[in-house]
């Protein structure tokens, strides 16, 4: 049986802390708290999905601090940033590839007889599952407005 998410990245942690790499352990420090947080606040034990779902939430926060900090001109705080974005999308599966979406998307919208723009939160709800930690969400909104004709 493989490790859980969770289980890899406490693994991870443990393994940074004997190598004394207080950059990667403080990063991966980020990615355990947010996973506790909710854990705490939901009083419930996350799954994978769920552990992607608040992965891809940190990578999205990653990706507007970077551009803010590269915007700012402050390069050692986007570099802390590319850093870990780069940590957190070790644990992301594969990203999907803009074919393998578009097809994924047309499935979707067949399998729901989704055949205008109100139809859009029950394509949006159908793939969630299936791209979570794959794809950028926002992209993935967009494609499906493209389609369904917005």
């Amino acid at each position: 049986m493989t490790m859980s998410l969770k289980a890899q990245i406490q693994e991870d942690v443990k393994t940074a802390m004997r190598a004394r790499d207080q950059k990667r352990l403080t990063a991966l420090r980020l990615i355990t708290a947010a996973i506790k947080q909710i854990e705490v606040d939901k009083r419930i034990e996350l799954d994978d999905t769920a552990v992607l779902a608040v992965l891809d939430k940190l990578v999205k926060q990653r990706r507007d601090s970077l551009e803010q900090f590269e915007k700012a001109g402050r390069d050692d705080l986007a570099a802390q940033e590319k850093f870990e974005l780069e940590l957190i999308s070790v644990y992301l599966p594969e990203a999907l590839s803009e074919e393998s979406l578009a097809a994924l998307i047309q499935q979707v919208i067949a399998e729901t007889d989704a055949s205008s723009i109100r139809d859009m939160g029950s394509v949006m709800n159908a793939l969630r599952a299936q791209v979570q930690g794959r794809a950028d969400m926002k992209a993935v909104s967009n494609a499906v407005k493209a389609q369904l004709g917005a």
